[in-house]
């Protein structure tokens, strides 16, 4: 049984945070929830968004 993720995408050049592979280069391993993101936190390719302003992706299997 495992829990359910979700996906979150930046609107500018569409990178996708996955809570399931999480982001290790910028230091959250694999299964590290968005709402443990800092609030601060910007995309990792473009450098340009925040947080708040990624929006979820939808019916994405992760």
């Amino acid at each position: 049984m495992s829990a359910k993720t979700s996906q979150y995408r930046c609107p500018i050049c569409q990178y996708v945070y996955d809570e399931s592979r999480g982001a290790p280069r910028e230091g959250f391993p694999a299964g590290t929830a968005w709402s443990e993101i800092p609030d601060d936190w910007c995309c990792p390719d473009c450098g340009v968004r925040e947080k708040i302003d990624f929006d979820e992706v939808v019916g994405a299997d992760s």
